[in-house]
């Protein structure tokens, strides 16, 4: 994803000034009107707070570090920064988001028919599971619903099931199904590569610079 997002960003007129990887810590992040941060969980919240200290605003993109999400947020409001988390940043996805929010509020009254269940394929490569777009669909399933919550690769009346697979090197495809006794509702988003969720990220960055605040990719793409 580094490589994407940098790769677009520079086609997009934009200049590199500070990188950061296991591998390479190249540049000066004083220098930066916006961070973009795709990293490892476990090295998501002290990447967002190094850039937020400096009141650079940041574009976060990685999951699996959500536990954090209150800290950073207080500490994004503490030094008057702004902060935009998405757990996807393909607009295909954040449309994708509103269907199936509007699905699941078409299919509240028939909960007792049809049984809601969600499917995600990503890389071998991938650390989370499931991922936080898997997370967010359910969110919108679980609003509308009696379930209890979520349990992955595993199957509860009580709970709506996640399954995870890992294989190859699929960017990443999101099912959402409703199967009753006689037939079966079903969306699907499927990425045919990374430089969607990298383009995302890059207009998010190009849309933040200049505000202080949170946000979410919603606001980028005004469909609140």
């Amino acid at each position: 994803m580094g490589k994407a997002i940098e790769k677009i960003a520079i086609e997009r007129g934009h200049e590199i000034v500070y990188t950061l990887d296991e591998i390479r810590n190249q540049g000066t992040l004083a220098n930066a009107e916006v961070a973009i941060n795709f990293s490892v969980p476990q090295a998501a919240v002290d990447n967002i707070k190094s850039a937020l200290q400096k009141q650079i605003p940041v574009v976060c993109g990685t999951t699996g570090w959500l536990d954090h999400y209150q800290e950073v947020v207080d500490y994004c409001q503490e030094k008057q920064a702004a902060f935009l988390y998405a757990s996807n940043f393909s607009i295909g996805v954040h449309l994708f988001f509103k269907l199936n929010a509007l699905a699941a509020k078409l299919m509240k009254p028939h909960a007792q028919s049809y049984t809601p269940s969600l499917e995600e394929i990503h890389h071998i490569h991938k650390l989370d599971a499931p991922s936080g777009t898997a997370i967010t669909l359910a969110e919108s399933i679980l609003e509308n619903s009696d379930l209890e919550g979520w349990e992955l690769d595993t199957k509860s009346k009580s709970k709506l099931e996640i399954k995870s697979i890992r294989e190859g090197e699929v960017p990443g495809t999101h099912l959402v199904s409703y199967r009753s006794s006689i037939d079966e509702i079903s969306l699907k988003h499927e990425a045919f590569g990374r430089d969607g969720f990298a383009l995302g990220a890059v207009i998010a960055a190009e849309w933040i610079v200049g505000k202080r605040g949170l946000f979410r990719m919603e606001d980028v793409l005004n469909i609140s």
